[in-house]
Order: structure tokens, then C-alpha cells, then sequence
């Protein structure tokens, strides 16, 4: 089998390894691939693998050896999935590998802005603790999150595994998902999208981008949301109207925002939400420990492997 990975670089950058992929055929790893060569890098391949090169039914149509596509992500809409129905392509994703990362990651944006790590880090380095009469010093209202409630649009993995971070911290967790209330752990209550920004004092998003979810956090709903309010995304940047966003911190409709996701990635240098008040952004980094990405790799393999053996896994198309 000749397999060819696209755009290998974001998933090992040099500290994993690609031999247990190597050992299922003649295996080519390339760091990134531009859309202009991936019908001649994919020349001639039985199975390729990609994360966010797109394969387009034009690329299909290129590649009549083309059996699988392996999606090194959970989300797959960078495969025409239509087209490879048509054509008999497998495709499969990788699901939940990286759920424990990015529940971290929303914890890590929400206590930044609890108890402004960043901001007290370059404040001590200015020498304004050195400079202080007393011995503490802060500038900034502080909180604590026992009692706030958090909410939570959308109840998948990553969703629920959040919801048990905040009530662990003693939070009340209220939620926007399609599962009937009965369904749900103790602890979860399920509201209107109207009383999920109405009661949120931290909203954190876990929902698929679909048509319906576009723009879910607008100015309409911020217009909704306590003037104390935090916004964190770690999930899909379109989920968010990023000019409503923006404005809404920058004039303190709410507090703060904590966003590890954008609508364009690399981001355009123009983005507001790159220079809006009390936004911190991270580079799309949430899924990117080693053990995520190690865990990530292991699907990979193991989805090719089973679709060598006729058993396929994790298979979206």
C-alpha cells in the first residue's frame, strides 16, 4: 500500500514517530502540502492522510487509485465526503483524542482571568510588586469560582468532561444541548439558549459548526450576558461573530473572553478579537500536548490498520 501524508508537521513537529505508519506500506510524510501539489504529491497513493489539506472531488477524480483518506482530526469538512461516497473512499476521523487537553485548556483561560496570571506576571516584572508598601499587591477585582455558574453550550465529550471540571470547582453548571433533561448527570441542568447567556457567568463553547450553529454568540445574546461575564472558545471559530465579540469586550458589555480558536487560521492580521480588551488567544493549541497528539497518532495507525484488515473504524464516509 502507497500512503501518503500531506501535511504530517502540526501532528509530529519531530518528537513522535512515524514508523508504527510506516510499517503498513511504503509510507511518504510531507511537513505541508499547498493545494497546487497534492494531486502530484498524491500521485499514484492508495491511502492518504491529511488534517487540513482539503480533498476536493476534483482531487478525487485526479487520484482513481485513491481508496482511503485519513483525517488526522476529529473534524472532517475538509473531505468532500459526497464525493467520496460516490467513489468508494473510506474515510475515517479521530475522535475524542484530545478531550482531556482541551478541558484543560478552557480551565487555563478561565483561571487567567479569575485570578490574572498574565497580567500580575508583567506587573512583577515592571517592578510593581518591588515598588509596592505593602506586602501584596494587586490592581485588578479577583474571584473565585465556587458558586458561579458555568454554562455549556453543547453536551458531547469534551462538553461533559468540562461540566465535571466545574462542578468539581464547586460551580453550578447549567447547559444548552439537545439531551433531555432526564438524561443528565446530577449537577446539569439543562436551559434555553436565551437563559444560557442570560445566567452564564463563564459560557464556554463544545458545539460542531453547522449552518445552525454559525455565529451562536452574537450581539444580540452578548447584549444578554452579565456585565462580569466570560466567553471562552476552544471549540470551532465561526461559532462566534468575532466584530460582535470584540465589541462587546471593548465596551464592556462583558468582561473578558479566552479563545484558543478563530474563524481564519492563521488568523488575518485585522482580526478585532487579535486586539480587543481582556481577549487572550492561544494558536489553536489546546489539542496539541504530546499525549494528545500520541494518543492522536495511535488512532491513526490503528484506523488505517483496521481498514487493511476489513474491519474499518471511526469511519465518517
Amino acid at each position: 500500500m502507497k500512503i501518503v501524508v500531506l501535511d504530517g508537521y502540526s501532528l509530529n513537529p519531530g518528537d513522535l514517530s512515524w514508523k508504527e505508519m510506516e510499517a503498513l506500506g511504503q509510507c511518504t510524510v510531507y511537513d505541508r502540502t499547498p493545494p497546487e501539489l497534492v494531486i502530484e504529491r498524491a500521485g499514484g497513493a492508495d491511502a492518504i492522510l491529511t488534517n487540513k489539506v482539503a480533498i476536493t472531488k476534483d482531487v478525487m477524480d485526479a487520484l482513481p487509485g485513491l481508496k482511503y483518506i485519513g483525517v488526522l482530526a476529529t473534524g472532517y469538512n475538509v473531505i468532500d465526503i459526497e464525493a467520496a461516497r460516490e467513489k468508494g473512499i473510506v474515510v475515517t476521523n479521530i475522535p475524542s483524542y484530545s478531550t482531556d487537553s482541551v478541558v484543560q485548556m478552557v480551565f487555563a483561560h478561565l483561571l487567567n482571568w479569575s485570578n490574572r496570571v498574565a497580567h500580575y506576571t508583567e506587573e512583577v516584572r515592571a517592578g510593581r510588586w518591588a515598588a509596592s508598601a505593602d506586602f501584596t499587591f494587586w490592581d485588578t477585582p479577583l474571584f473565585e469560582l465556587k458558586g458561579k455558574t458555568f454554562g455549556i453550550a453543547g453536551l458531547g465529550h469534551i462538553g461533559m468532561a468540562v461540566a465535571r471540571v466545574a462542578l468539581a470547582f464547586g460551580m453550578h453548571v447549567i447547559a444548552f444541548t439537545s439531551k433531555r433533561g432526564a438524561d443528565l448527570p446530577e449537577g446539569i441542568s439543562p436551559v434555553t439558549k436565551e437563559a444560557l447567556f442570560k445566567q452564564s457567568d463563564v459560557l464556554s463553547l463544545h458545539m460542531p459548526l453547522t449552518p445552525e450553529t454559525r455565529f451562536f454568540v452574537d450581539a444580540e445574546m452578548l447584549s444578554l450576558m452579565k456585565p462580569t461575564a466570560i466567553v471562552i472558545n476552544t471549540a470551532r471559530g465561526p461559532l462566534v461573530n468575532e466584530h460582535d465579540l470584540a465589541a462587546a469586550l471593548d465596551n464592556r458589555t462583558i468582561f473578558a473572553a479566552g479563545v484558543d480558536v478563530l474563524s481564519s487560521e492563521p488568523p488575518r492580521a485585522d482580526n478585532p478579537l487579535l486586539t480587543a480588551r481582556h481577549c487572550s488567544v492561544t494558536p489553536h493549541i489546546a489539542w496539541a500536548t504530546r499525549e494528545a497528539r500520541t494518543r492522536l497518532m495511535e488512532i491513526a495507525v490503528n484506523n488505517l490498520k483496521s481498514y487493511q484488515q476489513g474491519t474499518v473504524q471511526n469511519r465518517v464516509g
